[in-house]
């Protein structure tokens, strides 16, 4: 008897077999719209608006100045000349403003190396801590965090002071006598490590409470599989946590990097405390003392936007960098 005759329906041949198992094409037509249509460019347009209203603005009137000869009979309503680029060949002709611009550099590189370390430090052991002392440790750090700038370094700078700061008393007190009434911030060396202490003391608790969170979401599989393999604490760090973290430690490092590279708070204050202006200026320091001291709102003007096409040029690399994690 035959499969037809038994009412049964004859078995489906190889090439029948793949037709069904294979997933059903797609029905050809207009392109899918996009997952959310027009809502996002709508929530996002007021506040691009206003952002663009709050900086947009400014940082044209800033261009415009930059421009233009403009000191201090312009301020008391002289019209402004054009000169153009003029100002731009004096700030780039200038050797003091790469001095500045160096010292810039290497003083937001140090800060921004140190801070991803120990914050990245502070991260494992909060990981590695008991509850109550991570809750008190991150009661601290909020602190330190919350604390306006201006605040954190008018305490840095009474705990580094000359006559009745505690670093001073300590040291003395431990038998460096050379350190009664010793100067910080009489040192170019010794100003800029006491403003990278303070620097690097408020970008801490930022780094550390993100990378915290980071750490805790990621799989304690992938961890315990690693420890059965035989790798040690540093090993999973490395092969482990480092690689799932990149694109938070990715961000991090370039927000610290633009944040660190446009100090000023700190800098302006101790200098104002005893500080050698002349060898203690970064650029944003720098742009502040040529306008407001010297009247020369122009040349002023031209290294703010200067330090903004850096900025700029930061930030791009930034996006460069998180395109090409979002390939990979």
């Amino acid at each position: 008897m035959t499969t037809v005759d038994r009412g049964l329906d004859p078995a489906p041949s190889a090439f029948e077999g793949e037709r069904l198992l294979a997933p059903n094409p797609k029905p050809a037509g207009p392109r899918r719209r996009r997952r959310g249509g027009l809502a996002p460019y709508a929530l996002l347009g007021p506040a691009i608006v206003i952002l663009a209203l709050i900086t947009g603005w400014p940082l044209i009137q800033l261009i415009i100045t930059s421009f233009q000869q403009f000191g201090r009979a312009q301020v008391f309503g002289a019209p402004p000349e054009w000169v153009w680029f003029e100002n731009y060949v004096n700030v780039l002709t200038d050797p003091v403003f790469y001095d500045v611009l160096v010292r810039t550099l290497v003083f937001s590189a140090a800060c921004v190396v140190v801070t991803m370390l120990l914050g990245t430090l502070v991260a494992l052991m909060m990981v590695r801590l008991p509850k109550p002392f991570r809750m008190l440790l991150s009661v601290g750090m909020l602190l330190a965090w919350a604390m306006p700038a201006l605040t954190a370094t008018v305490v840095w700078q009474w705990l580094f002071d000359s006559q009745y700061g505690l670093v001073n008393w300590i040291l003395v007190r431990l038998g460096f006598d050379d350190y009664q009434g010793h100067s910080w911030l009489s040192r170019p060396i010794s100003f800029f490590m006491v403003a990278a202490i303070i620097v690097v003391w408020m970008g801490v608790p930022f780094i550390a409470f993100t990378l915290y969170a980071g750490m805790t979401q990621i799989p304690r599989d992938v961890v315990e599989a690693a420890s059965i393999d035989g790798a040690g604490a540093w090993q999973r760090f490395r092969d482990v946590t480092v690689p799932m973290l990149k694109p938070i430690l990715l961000i991090l490092t370039a927000l610290s990097v633009l944040w660190d590279f446009r100090v000023f708070t700190q800098i302006y204050v101790l200098q104002r405390a005893g500080g050698i202006n002349r060898e203690t200026n970064v650029l944003g320091v720098y742009a502040y003392r040529i306008s407001i001291g010297e009247n020369r709102f122009d040349v002023g003007a031209a290294v703010a936007i200067v330090m903004v096409l850096i900025t700029i040029l930061l930030t791009l690399v930034y996006l460069r960098q998180m395109v090409r994690q979002e390939e990979l």
